[in-house]
């Protein structure tokens, strides 16, 4: 499957699951425009778009925390991908490994 395979929702976005290619672990969910998963493939590092500020962002330019990139995989309808990466440091911006820490209670 290539990019313009992929099925972008009518703001031009996809969402990104991210998982460690290492161990499984779901990282973080974030969203993604075709310009986005350009720039992921061309530098082997995610580059996702910040829906808030309205522009591209390179995991890790600020914390250090990067994600290199091992594969990109697209589901079965391809209107969501799953990266596999390399995680440098934590994934979540509040510190912790994934972004999914936190439990719901019943």
């Amino acid at each position: 499957m290539n990019l313009e395979e992929l099925t972008f929702d009518d703001r031009g976005l996809i969402p990104v699951i991210t998982q460690d290619a290492e161990t499984g672990q779901v990282l973080m969910l974030a969203w993604a425009n075709r310009q986005a998963l350009e720039r992921t493939e061309e530098e082997g590092r995610m580059v996702y778009w910040s829906r808030s500020r309205r522009e591209l962002w390179r995991k890790g330019d600020t914390s250090g925390h990067v994600q290199h990139v091992e594969e990109l995989r697209a589901d079965c309808d391809g209107d969501a991908v799953l990266a596999r990466v390399h995680q440098v440091g934590a994934a979540c911006h509040t510190g912790e490994r994934s972004c999914f820490f936190r439990t719901l209670e019943r």
